[in-house]
């Protein structure tokens, strides 16, 4: 990966960059990071790329620009393209009614109160669309991540699509039998909405998940290291997970090894199964600030990559009953096709400009591209959760004021 040797050239003050190292390696001093990655990128080329500290503390193995990490929930923006891609070639439209695709999910149920045979439920006002699912409306939820009824029937039911949870159709199969947790369209709730577009994408592709992304989005793209599973050859460069526990602030993660897709998977999240590398999912961000095209390679049309990237709600994410979401507030942030989008940097307290789409995974991973600035940044850790430290807000302080131009 060639760095410019003047950030200048691209109206970034070299001097001013040099920060991003010591605000890592305090990060690394104080041990709340194992390890972290930054690149920054304008006009497409990287002014900005550096590792620090470690990919496997234990053994002292290194953090580096090639090490394969955990990208969770950094796989959903993948997702929506692979569904856009299936979009432009006219296969459904964004206010199909997934049911139309997956008849299970006809007349579903919101969760009103009680539990067990207590449980009241009442049928949806309005049956879950695709845009829906790719906008987090669709009233579906997380089990892992909350304490809630409808939580707890996830749990119990195996809904939150983890490697080993079955194939995606048995899995959408149970989930569509689980309450809503408030009608489609009504708030904007994160959780499976992305794995159920995979599902879809097998629907309308005829291919497995994992077969559509390698053949139509990580071959063209020259992503090798992208994937659900860790080849044996490239096994040295993946690296341990570790979480902020009452006890220890780098602990081993219990599911370090269970959860890292060494092994066969049968259960190809569309919401956060993948694992991959810097220059992988560096050379996926391009496509996107490519409006579609990157290298020669086109995946979607520059109307399509503007239209996913414009905000789809009615307002931000705090209108739609989003108070916070990590360590950031949502005041002032939108919501696309797959990503977060900034609409006002002033309500939402932290520099930033209109339009800028992002998001992040639950091992503290992190990006966002800026078409304003013309400007990616893609930020690399692995520890859970990803509102553990005020890492994203405080990198892009870092980053803006570095510009000069």
């Amino acid at each position: 990966m060639k760095i410019i040797s003047n950030p200048e050239s691209l109206g970034l003050c070299s001097k001013r960059l040099k920060r991003i190292r010591p605000w890592m390696q305090k990060y690394l001093d104080e041990g709340k990071l194992p390890g972290a990655t930054t690149l920054v990128a304008r006009k497409g080329q990287v002014v900005f790329c550096e590792s620090l500290g470690f990919g496997d503390i234990e053994s002292k193995k290194p953090l580096s620009i090639d090490s394969i990490l955990r990208f969770y929930s950094m796989t959903k923006p993948i997702t929506s393209v692979a569904v856009m891609m299936l979009y432009e070639q006219g296969l459904f439209q964004l206010d199909d009614p997934v049911a139309k695709f997956i008849p299970d999910f006809k007349d579903m149920q919101v969760y009103v109160s009680g539990s067990g045979e207590d449980m009241k439920t009442q049928p949806a006002q309005t049956p879950i669309t695709i845009q829906h699912l790719l906008t987090h409306t669709s009233g579906l939820t997380y089990g892992s991540f909350n304490t809630d009824v409808v939580a707890k029937l996830y749990r119990q039911n195996r809904t939150d699509f983890n490697p080993h949870d079955g194939p995606l159709e048995q899995v959408t199969s149970r989930l569509a039998k689980l309450p809503l947790e408030f009608n489609p369209g009504s708030r904007w709730n994160y959780g499976v909405s992305t794995d159920v577009l995979g599902r879809l994408v097998e629907i309308w592709s005829g291919l497995s998940y994992d077969r559509f992304l390698q053949q139509q989005i990580f071959e063209p793209l020259n992503m090798p290291d992208t994937g659900f599973t860790i080849p044996k050859n490239t096994i040295d460069r993946f690296v341990s997970l570790y979480e902020l526990t009452d006890e220890n602030p780098l602990a081993l993660n219990e599911d370090s090894q269970t959860s890292c897709r060494i092994d066969s998977v049968e259960t190809f999240s569309g919401g956060g199964g993948l694992v991959s590398t810097l220059s992988d999912y560096f050379r996926f961000t391009q496509l996107l600030r490519g409006k579609g095209e990157f290298d020669g390679v086109r995946l979607l049309g520059r109307k399509t990559v503007e239209f996913m990237t414009c905000n789809h709600l009615p307002g931000d994410l705090a209108d739609m009953g989003q108070p916070n979401f990590n360590e950031t507030t949502f005041e002032g942030i939108g919501f696309g096709l797959g990503f977060s989008v900034m609409l006002n940097p002033a309500k939402a307290c932290i520099i930033g400009s209109p339009g800028e789409y992002a998001w992040g995974g639950a091992a503290s991973t992190a990006f966002w591209i800026d078409p304003v600035e013309d400007m990616i940044v893609i930020f690399l850790t692995q520890l859970m959760p990803s509102s553990a430290y005020p890492i994203r807000r405080e990198l892009r302080v870092l980053i803006y004021q570095a510009l000069i131009n």
